[in-house]
């Protein structure tokens, strides 16, 4: 414009200053405005006023790779860890493992709503389940079950490569609690931060999003759409909205929103996908990645945009493993407590059927290897399940800043409440015409316990809110699954188990409805023989005191078996032949002081040495479990 230069003794900083100790008086002095701003910093304001004066934020990307390394790199696990070790080098993107996935295009929530158990069931012997009969639904599980898993890479490019190979463009990632949805989002940001400076603008910046906060903001009026969120500040720093559009446009940013699921209002919900949709159509040469809870997510509005989508799967032995191995390394200084504590993990999981099967979730893995650093797993199991019952009925959503239900009071129903009703629901469950093998509850009977749960703590509205609270258990807490045809089960049968083993814990110490003779004789004399009780029947040995664990091995040990029944075709006594003294055994391992039945572990020691001598010859050992085959041989030398 050929207009004179400002004098050199002219300071913006000066001006700024003076006009922000006025705007600040103004706000003060107004009650309209003094609401408004409260919610921002001095800092902010200071900001504000600098962009008025043309000084615009800097697109600043070491600030922002550092504010990424601040708010993402360390695992957050004092939820998890009450003992107060400080995990100082645990930093995500060294312990992270990538998770495998399954296309689920033609999304339908009822084709993952099953029982872990009954889903490997299905893949392992491609059995059907009554209960979801219907032929598009049975077409659809087995498209998707049969279909081979993928390294989540393969699907959305590995972001430790260069350049990517041939990512989708656009995907969602839905996943159950716990399985890594935002830990991946994380990763890949983390990645890109922890490059050396010189190298930052080589790659796409990742733009992650909490979209729970996101939404906040905008219901508030504090961010209209996606972009001015990330330029008012809310993505660990403030980025220069002209310089980040021209990045976006131009293709170098992967757009990661994470969580859709943590948006509770559904209308809400509905504009931040909208607002999605609407990114993806401005910025379509940016990858973007969405990432959501399965259970409730609606796919039909991404789907028609051309979203993909994906399912995270549980981690295999081979992932599991090469976790412990990471955790061990960086969190133990002591290599022969490093070692013996790796080695004891390593054996919980190959030798429980139940152990392994939690330690799919990463998340409840993460727990697992905690508490082996003081428990003896799988001994321990009861403390295992109840820390991991802890974690998903109350710690999750805290430690993840959810709002609960604006109707369930967390002060009334806390998760040891929740605990309580799940040992009531287990324990009908048990007594029920399937049993224990059915992992089958009624609407109503669910119903009907919560409520009457539900009143003892006086609870008003019971009825109302033992519903919404069936809908947090099934929704939010990964505990229970909707099987159709108006019934539910438990995600994992461990946690029937544990819950079922409980409440007749509870009977026998808390409430002494239960004496020890009748625990035995209307508990282990009723079940022993089938064996879909016996983790119940080890868990309740895993409860009680030493003395009544001797009680119910004596009890065992004295049952008689017609062995003749159980031949098989070569005249060989068959598992089953010897179940009394297989669960005597399984009773005997739990027992964490062995010291105080010296008597009855010298006549454990004196039967099995007789069975082995003259019943079970050397081809039978393989029938025991490693843990079993443990403990004889300590008993036996």
């Amino acid at each position: 414009m050929d207009l004179p230069s400002l004098p050199d003794i002219f300071n913006w900083e000066n001006i700024s200053d003076s006009y922000l100790k006025k705007v600040k008086a103004i706000i003060q002095e107004s009650d309209k405005l003094r609401p408004i701003f409260a919610v921002q910093t001095q800092s902010q304001i200071a900001e504000n006023v600098q962009e008025l004066a043309g000084i615009a934020p800097d697109y600043n990307l070491e600030k922002y790779a550092e504010g990424l390394k601040e708010q993402y790199g360390n695992l957050k696990l004092e939820s998890l860890d009450t003992t107060g070790v400080y995990y100082n080098e645990l930093k995500l993107w060294k312990i992270f493992i990538a998770q495998n996935v399954r296309e689920c295009q033609e999304f339908l929530p009822q084709i993952h709503e099953l029982p872990k158990d009954q889903i490997k069931r299905l893949r392992e012997a491609g059995e059907a389940i009554e209960i979801l009969s219907e032929e598009e639904l049975e077409r659809q599980r087995h498209r998707y079950i049969n279909q081979q898993s993928q390294l989540v890479w393969e699907i959305i490019g590995d972001p430790t490569a260069k350049p990517a190979k041939s990512p989708i463009q656009q995907v969602v990632i839905l996943g159950d609690p716990g399985a890594g949805k935002s830990s991946l989002l994380q990763y890949i940001a983390l990645i890109w931060a922890e490059r050396p400076l010189r190298d930052l603008s080589l790659y796409p910046i990742p733009l992650l999003l909490e979209l729970r906060v996101y939404a906040r903001d905008k219901q508030v009026g504090k961010c209209q759409d996606i972009l001015s969120f990330i330029h008012g500040g809310n993505i660990t720093c403030r980025l220069n909205k002209q310089q980040l559009h021209e990045k976006l446009r131009s293709g170098q940013a992967v757009a990661l929103f994470d969580g859709i699921d943590e948006i509770f209002d559904p209308v809400l919900r509905e504009e931040v996908v909208t607002d999605i949709h609407r990114f993806s159509n401005d910025y379509a040469q940016v990858q973007v990645i969405v990432t959501s809870r399965w259970l409730g997510y609606k796919a039909q509005r991404l789907r028609d945009a051309g979203f993909r989508h994906f399912m995270l799967q549980d981690l295999e032995i081979e992932q599991i493993q090469d976790f412990l191995e990471r955790w061990h390394e960086l969190t133990f200084t002591d290599q022969a407590d490093k070692v013996r504590k790796w080695e004891r993990l390593q054996r919980a999981i190959q030798d429980s059927k139940s152990i392994r099967e939690l330690a799919g979730n990463p998340l409840l893995l993460t727990m697992m290897a905690i508490l082996n650093r003081n428990q003896e797993l799988p001994r321990d199991r009861p403390e295992l399940y109840n820390q991991a019952s802890r974690v998903l009925l109350h710690q999750w959503d805290v430690e993840r800043a959810l709002v609960e239900d604006a109707r369930l009071d967390p002060k009334t129903i806390d998760y040891r409440d929740k605990q309580a009703m799940l040992r009531k629901v287990a324990y009908r469950m048990q007594s029920s015409e399937k049993g224990l093998a059915g992992n089958l509850i009624s609407a109503t009977d669910l119903e009907a316990i919560l409520t009457d749960y539900l009143k003892t703590i006086e609870v008003e509205q019971a009825r109302t809110v033992a519903r919404l609270f069936i809908n947090q258990l099934r929704t939010r807490n990964f505990i229970l699954c909707f099987l159709g045809a108006d019934s539910y089960g438990f995600v994992h049968r461990t946690f029937l188990e544990y819950f079922c083993a409980w409440e007749f814990v509870w009977q026998f110490k808390e409430t002494q409805i239960l004496t020890i003779e009748r625990l035995i004789d209307e508990v282990f004399g009723a079940h022993w023989q089938d064996e879909s009780w016996h983790e119940v029947l080890r868990l309740i040995c895993g409860m009680i005191e030493p003395k009544f664990v001797a009680e119910i091995i004596e009890f065992l040990l004295k049952q008689k078996v017609d062995r003749s029944k159980f031949l098989d075709d070569e005249n060989r006594l068959t598992k089953a032949g010897f179940k009394n003294i297989i669960l005597s055994v399984s009773c005997f391992a739990v027992v964490s002081k062995k010291s105080e039945i010296l008597s009855i572990s010298n006549k454990l020691l004196k039967i099995l040495k007789r069975e082995i001598k003259y019943e079970i010859k050397q081809e039978y050992f393989p029938l025991f479990s490693t843990e079993l085959a443990g403990t004889i041989t300590s008993l036996i030398g």
